[in-house]
Formats: structure tokens, sequence, C-alpha cells
């Protein structure tokens, strides 16, 4: 790394002809990045520390370990520079001393523990650079390793606690009449102030985090009375008193946990500045809370915003504010909300922003800057944070008034005209958090800024682990995102990021900033085109930071190499505006580079100031509200392949498109219970399942029964279920790999519109696709029968399908293709061509496997429904289409291909053993290891060019036939009776057939592709 550091210095000289330290520094930034990371620790650009003299600094480079303390400091000079000068200036402004390098790429000067230990020459040929950094990694305090296996140690002993605390709030609830009395008292002041759904176990687990979180603070900021001060912490002192009324009770149950509080005080002591212990705080919460409940972590998505993301926002926020306001955050009458505010991290930084006023901060501080948060843990660490952040700039403590535990999303009475029916949130009770909720709704609000749950809508009924409803604002998303958009997944568009713009949208009235962390769905995704239509309605001016880390959409990233919250979503910075009689927002957006890292992204935010000084692009949407990867060709000329929106119950007469009716594939909701390759096992699992259900019904425990949306409706209805055995039905569970599945209104999650293609048994072909927000390219594939949702893909994305025939409510089986469809083929072609419905069955079917139609309407293809064009030579293309159907339907009883078999079986394997399955396919060598006795050569290497998604239609064979633990536990000790060696022979014969289906496939696309295709008007009298 050394010498690589070297020639990158050379290089940047030669080309930028300079010596200065802004220069020449990258080369040796980018070495202590490379070695900081192959020791787990993470560069900081830019970082800022307030000093203890009360001032701010910011150090070229930090080093921080993941609990985001301190491990060392980096800071540059230029060659031409005084280096001993430069040191002794910086160490009287304060800049730490305990493990710091200084250079002027001539000269690296490492000082530790307050003591210079050495120089080198970063030029030299010698080896004395590379001790002085092995020196500077190496640096270690006994307390960061000390700490390091407490918190390990802590994830293990946490639990035990938590029960010793359960058990005990359950014994004293049951013997004593004071606190039992006490714990209805506060729950009732919990629902009025917080939420109307707080519950009796949510009391008890804000007693256990007050209980568990009291040292944490006092260690980390020497400040035993906070909890003390704080008007929701009183309650819970009163509940803690009567729990344990015996003063050695709680030092006892807690004495696990001595060596994690003593590692916090060790480890805080270490950390010089006020700011640092704030980010040590956060992290360590965020650790915390992950050990203490990882469901809830998940919920209320639990996670450190960084500094330099935050400062960026605030920056921007201020800018907008004067450029359309003619005013600054920090004047008087703009009232700041942060509606989600975790650890207080915004507010903090907006304190910090307004650091040099200390009049107007004053005001700000106790009249129009406020915060909300739902969990009573982070509530906590928000209100040490704000208020030591404002005691250490102005010298004086203020409680912060301002900050209210309610859940935003609840809190409509603010919303004016779309409030709605607010329920009664407040009750009878005179509380000051009451006091404070009230207060803040009677504000105009001017700017809402912060960090929405990242978290998407989901469903864990077993876990009680789902994102709740919000009654009202779901109601406004309803009456404008979704009344405006085409979106067919509706759930998808309930996630908080829509809620949170939603709610914020309403609660500023006519005039304001939005400024949120958001993901990129909202922003890029087909489902929120209703999303995007209102926001270009709604705000005047917006302005979007794509920061890409989309691990979902590009497997080539890594969540936390890339992803700036080391998550799998996509992240933007959103800046909505919102100006009186303004709409037809003007977007503009910038966006980093795809493979840039996380720590260069959030590098380039420090040292940018505001979006004013972003380059941007303008983006006009187009007629579908599109914003990125705009679409521009002649796709509205072709017919559409159907209309999704058109009810069952419209009129035939009224169906635009070449199918009357589609359906999405099957959803079970449970595929290792409602799926098997066994018809026996399936009815075994079948009716285990069906009786622990209906024994839940009666005993309420629901612990063995995996739950969804659907069956959950039916539990809460005690609605028993019984065993039906026509319900199991064959369907292609995967791209040729079919299966048996207990086909069944109770326990299958959606079922869609399927019954109006599949009533029985009976023979009814299929085009199935999978393109409409897939993260892979388009695909299709004909079945004969039922299909699942998950047919040829992974990831996002849902298998749907047009059949060739329906079945009305009276059972009758009728042409799904329409005669307005008919009608435009023989318009076109003319009735001399012969077009008949089944031809054009098949023409649209291969006009789907046309490997240039795919590749120039890929777009497309990913936001709507297909639509098809005509081609010059219908009957070749539907004699195609034939072809593929009748191979693709019928892979069962093709002609294997003559592939050879090799066994080369293990003499020395015990009996009654099996060889270990390895099921890899070697496109390159024209084979597949199947296991380790056997191989299936003399496989043309184009059948791998045969792809369904991501894989190959070999790849998919292989996949299905693999040995994996299921993720059920019921499943995993019950009814785990897979074994490949049981299917080895029938996957070599079906694997056979699949690489004939694969040549024969490759060879009509490579025909297709071709083509001619000059002059051709694909798009002619399709209006």
């Amino acid at each position: 790394m050394i010498n690589e550091y070297r020639a990158e210095l050379d290089r940047l000289r030669a080309v930028s002809g300079s010596r200065r330290e802004s220069v020449l520094r990258e080369a040796f930034k980018d070495l202590l990045k490379r070695w900081g990371r192959a020791n787990d620790l993470q560069f900081i650009a830019e970082h800022d520390i307030l000093t203890r003299q009360m001032t701010r600094i910011y150090i070229d480079g930090a080093l921080l370990h993941g609990l985001r303390v301190p491990f060392g400091y980096w800071e540059a000079k230029d060659e031409n520079d005084d280096l001993t000068a430069e040191i002794d200036a910086k160490f009287r402004k304060g800049y730490p001393r305990d493990n710091i390098v200084f250079t002027d790429d001539v000269t690296a000067v490492l000082w530790q523990d307050g003591t210079e230990v050495m120089r080198a020459d970063m030029q030299g040929d010698d080896d004395s650079l590379l001790n002085l950094l092995t020196r500077f990694f190496a640096h270690e305090r006994a307390e960061i390793a000390d700490f390091n296996k407490a918190v390990k140690q802590f994830a293990t002993d946490l639990p035990e606690i938590l029960k010793a605390l359960r058990d005990r709030i359950a014994e004293k609830h049951a013997a004593s009449r004071d606190f039992a009395a006490a714990v209805a008292a506060f729950l009732q002041h919990a629902r009025d102030a917080i939420n109307p759904a707080v519950s009796d176990d949510d009391v008890r687990e804000m007693l256990i985090q007050h209980i568990l979180t009291e040292d944490i603070f006092a260690k980390v900021f020497n400040d035993p009375d906070f909890h003390r001060k704080n008007n929701v912490a009183a309650e819970l002192y009163k509940l803690e008193d009567k729990l344990f009324e015996d003063r050695g009770e709680k030092p006892a149950l807690l004495r696990a946990l001595d060596p994690y509080y003593a590692g916090i005080a060790s480890t805080a002591a270490l950390i010089q500045s006020h700011s640092e212990k704030q980010g040590f705080l956060k992290a360590l919460y965020e650790d915390f809370y992950k050990a203490y409940n990882r469901k809830a972590a998940d919920r209320l998505g639990v996670v450190y915003t960084p500094g330099e993301i935050v400062r960026f926002m605030i920056r921007s926020a201020d800018w907008l504010c004067e450029k359309h306001f003619g005013r600054n955050l920090i004047d008087k009458g703009v009232e700041i909300l942060d509606p989600a505010t975790g650890t207080g991290t915004f507010i903090v930084e907006l304190l910090e922003h307004f650091r040099g006023n200390h009049d107007k901060l004053r005001h700000k501080y106790r009249q129009e800057l406020h915060a909300n948060e739902v969990a009573i843990l982070p509530y906590y660490v928000a209100n040490l944070n704000i208020e030591a952040t404002y005691q250490a700039i102005t010298g004086e403590f203020a409680e912060y008034e301002n900050l209210c535990l309610v859940d935003t999303l609840d809190n409509v009475a603010a919303l004016g005209i779309y409030s709605g029916h607010q329920f009664e949130m407040f009750g009878a009770i005179t509380d000051d958090n009451i006091k404070r909720i009230k207060r803040q709704n009677s504000r105009k609000i001017s700017v809402i800024i912060g960090n929405p749950p990242y978290n998407a809508w989901q469903e864990n009924y077993n876990q009680n682990n789902a994102n709740r409803p919000y009654q009202r604002v779901d109601e406004r998303i309803k009456q404008t995102y979704i009344k405006e958009g085409t979106a067919q997944n509706k759930n998808s568009v309930y996630d908080m990021y829509t809620r949170f713009v939603r709610w914020a949208s309403d609660r500023l009235g006519d005039e304001g900033i939005v400024a949120f962390v958001i993901g990129r769905k909202p922003i890029a995704k087909a489902a929120y085109d209703g999303f995007r239509k209102v926001a270009e309605r709604e705000f005047s001016d917006i302005w979007l930071m794509d920061l890409g880390g989309d691990v979902r959409d590009n497997p080539r990233l890594s969540g936390t190499t890339h992803n700036v919250f080391g998550i799998q979503t996509g992240v933007m910075i959103a800046l909505l505006v919102k100006r009186k009689g303004k709409g037809g927002a003007v977007i503009r957006y910038a966006r980093r580079p795809e493979m840039e890292t996380a720590a260069d992204k959030l590098a380039w935010l420090g040292q940018v100031s505001t979006f004013g000084e972003v380059a941007t692009e303008a983006i006009v949407p187009d007629r579908r509200h599109d914003w990125l990867n705009q679409a521009t060709n002649n796709w509205d000329e072709f017919l559409p392949l159907v209309n999704p929106k058109l009810g069952l119950e419209a009129p035939s007469s009224a169906a635009k498109a070449i199918f009357r009716l589609t359906s999405n594939g099957l959803e079970t909701g449970r595929d290792e219970w409602a799926y098997d390759e066994n018809l026996g096992y399936l009815k075994d699992k079948i009716e285990w399942f069906i009786g622990q259900y209906n024994k839940a019904i009666h005993s309420g425990d629901r612990r063995f029964v995996k739950l969804d949306r659907q069956l959950n409706r039916h539990f809460q209805k005690r609605t028993t279920l019984n065993f039906n055995l026509k319900a199991i039905r064959h369907a292609e569970f995967r791209a040729f790999s079919g299966r048996w599945v207990y086909f069944d209104e109770f326990l299958n999650a959606y079922h869609s519109r399927l019954h109006g293609f599949f009533l029985d048994e009976e023979y009814n072909p299929t085009i199935a696709y999978d393109g409409m927000a897939a993260d892979y390219s388009f695909t299709a594939l004909s079945v004969g029968g039922l299909f699942d949702k998950g047919l040829t893909k992974t990831g996002n994305g849902r298998a749907q399908g047009v059949a060739r025939y329906r079945y009305t409510k009276s059972g009758e089986r009728v042409d799904n293709i329409t005669d307005w469809g008919l009608n435009k083929f023989v318009a076109h072609y003319g009735k001399k061509a012969g077009i008949t419905k089944d031809a054009i069955f098949h023409y649209v079917y291969a006009v789907m496997h046309d490997p240039v139609y795919r590749d120039k309407y890929a777009l497309n293809l990913k936001r709507e429904f297909p639509r098809i064009p005509f081609y010059p030579d219908f009957v070749k293309w539907a004699a195609w289409g034939e072809t593929l159907m009748a191979m693709h339907i019928g892979y069962e009883d093709v002609e294997p291909w003559a592939v050879e078999r090799v066994d080369t079986p293990n003499a020395r394997r015990a009996e009654g053993t099996h060889p270990k399955p390895i099921l890899k396919s070697l496109p390159e060598q024209g084979l597949v290891r199947v296991d380790e006795d056997t191989q299936i050569t003399g496989i043309p290497r184009e059948a791998w060019d045969y792809r369904l998604g991501n894989r190959s239609a070999i790849d998919w064979v292989l996949d299905q036939h693999k040995e994996k633990t299921p993720r059920d536990p019921t499943i995993r000790e019950k009814f785990n009776t897979y074994r490949f060696a049981d299917y080895k022979e029938r996957m070599i014969d079906l694997l056979a057939k699949v690489v004939r289906v694969s040549v024969g496939t490759v060879a009509i696309t490579e025909a297709m592709k071709a083509l001619d295709r000059s002059g051709w008007d694909e798009g002619a009298e399709t209006k």
C-alpha cells in the first residue's frame, strides 16, 4: 500500500503540476482509507470536533471505531509550511494528542498519548513511513478492548436479565395493589399523551428501558440526575420506586451488566469533545436497541444518520428558505419540526448551525424548534443530546420543552382541512407532554426536516411486527397517491416515506419546506407514479440528491460498502418547496456515481455547502410521471396487451386491449407448507397445519401457525378450517419445475384472478411474464395451468399472466382474447391473412421473446404492461410462437438432448449413504456437476443463453433440486423430507429435456435477432 501511495503521489504531481496540500493529500487519504478498512475502521473526512474551549474545529480526517469512538486522526499541511510550528498551533486550538498523524507530503509526524513518538520520510525508499503507520494503526487503549468484550457479553447476558425484570414486574403487579394502580395510571397517561394503542406490555417495556438506560446516560455525560429532570422519566420513576421498594433488589438484578456499564464509562472518558460523545451515544443506542429488541429496531427503522447528510440538508434548507421566502432558518417566525427525531441528530445540528447568534438561538430553542419521537429510549437520548448541546453552546442549561413523546403520524389534529376525525388524543389529564403536543399543533410550521424510519411496508403476523396502519394519513394517501396512480400492488405505496411526506405536505399548508431522507423507490419505481404526480402538483420546487446504493437494483453493489446507511434500499435526499399558488414543480436532480463508496459520498457531502453548489439536471416528467430513466420511443403506438384496471363486471366491449383478463400468479404466503414435490407429503403437512390452526383458535396460542393478512382475519373471526382433497392441484412453481399445491382461499394469501383462468384442472395455455417492478430483464414463459407469482423471478416483481380462455361467473369457458383485439389484427394484416385468436395468442408469445423488442423497450416493460407491435410476416411470428409454446408447456414430453452421463462412484463411501449434491453448471465446459459421483457433459454452450430473469433454464432446474434448510422451524423439525438422492434420476432426465428446450428456444430467438428490420412500421393503425 505504501508503494501505491507513492505512485499516486507522483501521478497527482504530474497531472496537476501542484504541490499544494489540497491536491497531494488525496493520495495519503486513500492510503489511510484502505488501511483503515483492513482494520474495520471508518474514515471520516473533515471530521468536526467541539473542543474543551467550546470551539468547533475540522480535522482533515478521522478513523472511527464501529461505535463512533475515535481511533486516530490525520491533519495535512502544505510542503512549504513549517510543520513543527503548525503542529504547535493546532494543539493550542485544541486538536487531540492521543493518536494523530501530521503530514506535509515530505514528513509525517506521529503523536500518541501526548508525546511525539516518531517522524518518517514520506518519499524516501526506506521503511520509515511503513513503521510509522504500523504504530499508528497498532495503537489501542485497554479500555477500548475491554469495552468491545463487554458489548459482546452484553448481548449474551441481556435476555436473562430481561426475563428476570419482566418476571419481577409480573410478580409485583399481582402482589401489590399500589404498583398495579401506578401501572394503570401511567398506561392511561401514555394512551392520552403518546398513542391510543399503547398496551400493558408497552408500559412494561418502557419501564424496563428506563431502568436499563439510566446508567448509560450518567456515565457518558456524567449527568446522574438527567432522568430526574425529564418530564416523562419522572412518571416512570414513580413506577420504578414502587417496583424496587427494596433498594438492594435493582443492583442485584443488573449485576451481570456491570462490566457493560463500566466499559461505557471508561470508553466515554476517552472522548474529549461533546460532539464525539453524542456520536458515541447514538451508536451505543443503536447497538443497545438491537440487542434489547431487534423487532422494534427493525420496525422503527433505528439507524444512525451520518452528520454529513444532516448538515447538508440543514444548509440546503436554509438556502432554499432564503431563496424563496427571504428568511433564514434562525429568523423569528420560521418554525422548524423534526417529526421523527430519533436521537435528536437534526435538532442538535440545527443548534450548531445557529451557533453564531446566541440571542436568536435562545428564542429558537425555547419557542420555534420542535421535535417528536415515538419510542421512549431514543426520546431520552434526544432530550439529553439537545439539552447538553444547548448548554455547550450558550453556557447555560435550559430544559428543551419542545420535544414531544408522540407518534407524528397519529397526530393529525394540526393538518387543517385534512385532519379528518381526530381521536381524542389528550383525554382529561393535565400533563406536560400533552401541553407540548397541543402547543406544537397550534404553531404554523415552516420547515419539516428529518429522516423518517427507513423500513418499508412489512408483514409478519406471527411476530406481531407488521407496520401498523395510520388511519387518517393512509386515507390521505388513498385519496391522493393511490387515486392518481396506476400501481397494482397498492400496499407498497403505504410505506413510511410516503406517509411522512403526505403528513408533512398537509402539515405545512400553503407554503414551507420539507427536507427528508427518503428511499429511491418513490422517485424511481413505477408503483409510485401517483406519488410523483401529486408531488408535481403540490410543490413548486423539488431538489433530489440521489445517493444510490440500491443493492436490489444493482447486485454488484454492497450495502455495507456503497450504501450510506449500510442497507439494501437506495437512498435519496429530497427537499420539496411549497409556494402559495405555485404548482407544476421544477425538479432538479443530482446523482453520485453508481460505484462510489459510502465513505466517498459522505466526504463529498461534507465538502459542498448546499444544493446551490451542486450541478443538477432539470427533470421534465413524462406523461406517466416518470422522473428517472424516461423512455423515448414509439411504445404508445402499440396495442395494449391488457387493461389491468378493468373490473370483472365491466362489459367485454370496454376492453380496448388484446386480452380481457389478467391475473397475478399464486401467492400462498407459506410456500413451505402449501407446496411439495410429493402429493402425500403435501397432504400430511396441510392436515397437520389445519389441526394446529383449529387448536390455536381455541387456545389463542398462535406460535405454531404461520399467519398472513388473510388468514389472520379468519383467525380473528375464529373461523375453523377443514381439509379439502380437491384443493390439491398441480402448478408450475418455478421455471420448468412443477409441484403439488394446496390451492385454497383460506391457506393462500392471494389468488388474484386465477379462478377466472383455472376453474378446474382443464388445460388452459397461459402466457406468464415477469417485467413490471422486476429486478431483472423482461421474461415470458407459457404454462398450461396454475402458476406461482415467483415463476421466473428472484427479488422484486411478480409473475402475471394472460390465459387463452377465461371462465365466467356461471362457469362458462369463453375466449380471453377480445373481439376488439382480433379486429385490430385483421384491420392491419387484412382478411386474407387468415387471422385467428389462436394465431394472435402465438404471435404475442413470439413478440415477447423477441430480443430486439426486449432490449429496445426494456424501460417500458419494467413500468407497465406489455404493448404489442405489428411486425411484418404475421404468419412467421405466429409459427415461432406456436413452436416456443409447445416446447415450454410440454417440456416434460420433448425428446431429451443426447447428453453424456459420467459416473465415478466413491468406493469408500459408507453403505446406505449418498453422494453429496453439487448441482453446479459450468457453461464454458458444457457440463453440469450433479453430485460427487455424477456429471452430465455434452451440453451445447448456447443452451445457457436461454435465460429467464437472472438465471438460465438449466440453472432454474438445478436450483429447484437443491437441498435447502427450511426457514419455517416446524417444517424444519417435522416435515423436512426432501432428499436430492430421491429425485436424482428424475432431475437428470428433466435436465436433458430442458437442454433440448433451451437449444430450440435460442435457435428461434437468434433467428428473430438476425432479421433485417429496416423500414419496419411497427405501430401503424394501432390507435
